[in-house]
């Protein structure tokens, strides 16, 4: 393991048994992300799982170049190539970051083999697996059910449980395929929350003023994803 890594920063290696821990220790190294680093990329092999410890990853269902729209969030609570755990080894979506972190990672054969090795491991990160198709259903409900400023919302407390502080850094333009709407629908949805005195919008900066304002916002969209994590991980 490269000395420089450490798994408090990872909520998933936090939580992990020691002794499945131990088994993936020898293989983990730091990872630098940059904004747009690709993690999987979707009908291809998922080369190596990274647990984030700082930054934002979307995770983005694409049917053709310019049709494309995020359906999942992974930040230090996560994870990527989960795929592997359920015994797959292509990718299914885009996955690429969104704002810049680090991540610890490992090459995808010696983790296979720990999953081989362990039961409890498989079984733990099952549950976090569990937890993000949950919040995959919430998004395609909210995308389908909810207003652009309740979908927003949603979006940016998302955001918030993930980034040290309250301040975002992303620009309309990427926040157009995260909620798959327009950018002019942004610029609106934008100015509702901001009017409401939930939110601060600068050019390529959001900062949020009002949390418990914009769950109210959300409007029920928020919450159960969130709280299923904690059921299932603690």
């Amino acid at each position: 393991m490269d000395q420089s890594v450490s798994k408090e920063k990872s909520g998933l290696l936090r939580r992990m048994n020691p002794a499945d821990f131990a088994l993936l220790a020898p293989h983990l190294h730091l990872r630098v992300l940059d904004l747009k680093a690709p993690l999987e990329m979707a009908g291809e092999p998922v080369a190596s799982v990274c647990f984030l410890e700082s930054g934002l990853a979307s995770v983005v269902a694409r049917n053709r170049p310019g049709l494309d729209t995020e359906v999942g969030i992974i930040g230090h609570e996560g994870m990527s190539g989960s795929a592997l755990v359920m015994g797959a080894d292509w990718a299914p979506h885009d996955c690429y970051m969104q704002m810049p972190g680090e991540a610890v990672c490992i090459d995808s054969e010696p983790f296979k083999a720990a999953l081989q090795k362990s039961p409890t491991l498989r079984a733990f990160l099952l549950r976090y697996a569990h937890y993000l198709h949950g919040q995959t259903k919430s998004t395609a409900l909210s995308n389908a059910r909810a207003k652009l400023e309740d979908r927003l919302a949603r979006w940016l407390l998302m955001c918030d449980d993930r980034v040290v502080g309250h301040q975002i850094q992303i620009t309309h333009e990427f926040l157009s395929v995260m909620l798959g709407v327009r950018r002019p629908g942004v610029t609106i949805g934008l100015q509702i929350l901001e009017g409401r005195g939930l939110i601060r919008s600068r050019r390529g900066e959001i900062v949020i003023r009002d949390r418990d304002g914009l769950i109210a916002v959300a409007d029920g969209f928020y919450g159960q994803a969130e709280a299923e994590y904690e059921r299932l991980l603690g």
